[in-house]
């Protein structure tokens, strides 16, 4: 690992100490016992398996697994990719709200307001996370209903995970998309709404910095945060 990218984790797993818990740190894995509401928020950084033992508590208690984090973390591509692994469900929230909707959820918002929104984003969760089995991708803004926040946090048998970015890294992988999501262009307010749901999106049971992963490893940090054994 070089030194900056070894600095930076550091800084990240110090900071997670400092807000309370244990953490057991291996080999720069700064890891939790599955879905221990008390070690909510701590930080988790995976190097590959083969710089790590690969032996690990499992746990059958985790369900489901709800992914959050903020345009370009990755969520609708790592949550099929995780599905699979565990032979599981994937679904994406904004999916199935546009399909009971019948319309985008950009018409949605145009329509109804962004209020209204929420309100059957809150209520296509509620459903979603009773199902067993499933990994749910969340829309970005999701995490800002403080109903769908404690709805997450609290449910037994679920691992809230937020796969973060850097604003940075949200503006390289989403190049050439502005034309689906306009905030893109402005980036005083898309620095505006980051900042603004950061925290929130660092309340959840466990964050991973994917800024640097690929895919296949966003889905081998979260199977060992999970105590999952492979399918």
């Amino acid at each position: 690992m070089g030194g900056n990218e070894g600095s930076h984790i550091s800084g990240r797993s110090n900071r997670a100490a400092s807000r309370g818990g244990s953490v057991l740190a291996t080999n720069h894995l700064v890891r939790l016992p599955a879905a221990t509401p008390k070690f909510r928020g701590l930080w988790l950084y995976w190097e590959p398996m083969n710089k790590l033992d690969r032996t690990t508590e499992t746990s059958a208690e985790t369900k489901r697994i709800v992914l959050t984090g903020f345009m370009g973390s990755g969520k609708s591509t790592v949550g099929p990719l995780l599905a699979e692994r565990l032979g599981w469900k994937f679904v994406d929230a904004d999916d199935t709200i546009a399909a009971e909707a019948g319309c985008a959820i950009a018409e949605i918002f145009a329509r109804e307001g962004e209020a209204a929104f929420r309100e059957r984003e809150r209520a296509a969760i509620v459903r979603l996370a009773a199902e067993e089995s499933l990994v749910l991708a969340l829309g970005g803004g999701a995490i800002e209903t403080e109903a769908t926040r404690s709805l997450l946090l609290r449910a037994p048998q679920t691992l809230l995970v937020h796969l973060e970015v850097e604003l940075a890294t949200t503006l390289a992988r989403c190049r050439g998309t502005e034309h689906l999501r306009p905030i893109l262009a402005d980036q005083a307010n898309l620095a505006v709404r980051y900042a603004k749901r950061l925290p929130l999106y660092r309340t959840a049971h466990i964050s991973i910095a994917v800024d640097t992963l690929t895919p296949a490893q966003a889905v081998e940090a979260i199977v060992r945060a999970a105590g999952r054994p492979e399918h």
